[in-house]
C-alpha cells in the first residue's frame, strides 16, 4: 500500500472543462489526494473552486508563484502540481514549480510557443524533476497493445500510417461566452496553432508513439474555413519518415457530423492494424492473405500492458480511465524516480511544438517540404 501522493493544481476552477477530467483522473487508481491549488487567476474565483473541492483556505493561493514557494517550505508541500490552464499559461507555472523543486503534471500541448516551450525543458533538465504530459490516449490500453505489437515485428516493416482526429463543435463562429471556445480561436492564448495545436498534436503524438517512427520531413496546408477566425480549423499533412515509411494526417474542428473521430491505421508488409477512439475497445488486425481479426479490450490475444485492466472485459474504458493511466504513471515515476517507456514526457513535448511549428512554416509556403527543427 502507498501512501497517497499530494497534487495541487494552477487552474481549473470554476467554468473549467480539463481540470475537472485531471481531477477525476488523478482519484481513479487512489494514487493523488488534491489538497491545494491556484484555480484562477481572479483570488476570489480561486477561493470559491478551492472551497467546492474541499481544499483548505491556507492552501487556496492568488497565483501561481504564491502556491510554488509556499508549498516548496511547507514539511507536507504537494509532490506534483497539475498545470491545467490554457497553453499561453503553461511556461510561467511549469517553471516557477519546477525551480521550487515540484515535479510537473501539465496538459498539452507543451506551451504557447517553441521558446517558451525550450525554457519549460530547460528548467526541467536543471531542477532533476519529473515532468510529464497528459497525451493521454497513449493510456488506452489497446495503443498499448498496438506498440507493442509493432515493436514485436507481428506487422512488419511499417510503410504506410494513417491518423485522423476530426470534430464539429468549432463548425460556426467561436460564442464568447464558450469560455472553451474562446480561448482555443484566440492566437494570444492558443499559439499560432488552433486545430493543430489542440487536437492535431494529440493524433501526432499518437502515431509517433504507437509507430515508434521519426518524422525526416513533412508538409502542411493549414486552413481556416470560418471567416475571420485567427487560428486554423483544419490541418491535412504528409509525413516521410526515417526508413521509407509515408505517413498522413488529418485533423478537423469543422468535419460536421464528427464528434471526437481519432482514428490509426497502420500498414507493414505482413499485416495493418486499425483502431477508432469512439470505439476504443476494439481494434482490427489484418494478417496479409489471412482474414481480419477483431482484437478487443482483454480479449484472449491480450499481451503485455493491455492485461492492466481496471474493469473486466466488456465493459468500456476509454478517456478518464486513459488520463488516469497517465496519472498512475506519473506517480509511479515520482515514487521511483526512473524512466517511463510509456508516460510522455518533456521531450513530447519539445516534439509536438515542433510540430506545430513545421505545421506552420510548411503551410506559410504554400505546402513546402520542411523538417522538424528545434527551433
Amino acid at each position: 500500500m502507498h501512501k497517497k501522493l499530494k497534487l495541487g493544481m494552477v487552474g481549473g476552477g470554476r467554468g473549467a472543462f480539463i481540470g475537472g477530467v485531471h481531477r477525476i483522473a488523478s482519484r481513479i487508481d487512489g494514487e493523488w489526494e488534491l489538497v491545494a491549488g491556484a484555480l484562477s487567476s481572479d483570488p476570489e474565483r480561486a477561493a470559491l473552486s478551492a472551497a467546492d473541492l474541499g481544499i483548505e483556505a491556507d492552501r487556496s493561493y492568488g497565483s501561481y508563484a504564491e502556491m510554488a514557494t509556499a508549498e516548496a517550505a511547507r514539511a507536507d508541500g504537494i509532490d506534483a502540481v497539475a498545470i491545467v490552464t490554457p497553453n499561453h499559461m503553461h511556461a510561467g507555472p511549469a517553471i516557477a514549480f519546477l525551480e521550487a523543486g515540484i515535479n510537473v503534471i501539465c496538459d498539452k500541448p507543451l506551451a504557447h510557443t517553441l521558446e517558451d516551450a525550450q525554457k519549460i525543458a530547460d528548467a526541467v533538465a536543471k531542477s532533476g524533476k519529473q515532468f510529464i504530459l497528459t497525451h493521454n490516449y497513449t493510456g488506452y490500453p489497446l495503443m498499448r497493445q498496438a506498440r507493442e505489437m509493432v515493436q514485436s515485428g507481428a506487422l512488419g516493416t511499417l510503410r504506410l500510417v494513417a491518423v485522423e482526429y476530426i470534430q464539429d463543435w468549432l463548425t460556426e463562429p467561436a460564442d464568447p461566452d464558450n469560455k472553451q471556445a474562446a480561448w482555443r480561436t484566440d492566437p494570444k492564448r492558443s499559439g499560432a496553432g488552433g486545430c493543430v495545436g489542440d487536437i492535431g498534436t494529440h493524433a501526432f503524438n499518437l502515431a509517433s508513439y504507437v509507430t515508434g517512427l521519426e518524422v525526416d520531413t513533412m508538409s502542411a496546408d493549414l486552413t481556416a474555413f470560418v471567416a475571420g477566425r485567427a487560428v486554423d480549423d483544419n490541418v491535412e499533412c504528409r509525413f516521410r519518415y526515417k526508413g521509407g515509411a509515408k505517413g498522413t494526417l488529418w485533423a478537423s474542428q469543422v468535419a460536421v457530423g464528427n464528434e471526437n473521430g481519432l482514428s490509426l491505421r497502420i500498414y507493414g508488409d505482413k499485416a495493418g492494424l486499425e483502431w477508432h477512439q469512439e470505439n476504443p475497445n476494439v481494434m482490427s488486425f489484418t494478417p496479409f492473405g489471412e482474414p481480419k481479426q477483431i482484437l478487443t479490450r482483454g480479449g484472449a490475444q491480450k499481451i503485455g500492458s493491455a492485461q492492466a485492466l481496471r474493469v473486466p472485459p466488456g465493459h468500456p474504458e476509454g478517456y478518464l480511465e486513459g488520463f488516469a493511466t497517465i496519472y498512475k504513471e506519473a506517480a509511479d515515476l515520482i515514487r521511483s524516480g526512473g524512466a517511463s517507456g510509456h508516460a510522455p514526457g518533456i521531450e513530447d513535448g519539445l516534439t509536438g511544438m515542433r510540430f506545430i511549428k513545421a505545421c506552420i512554416d510548411s503551410s506559410a509556403q504554400d505546402g513546402a517540404w520542411v523538417t522538424l527543427q528545434a527551433s
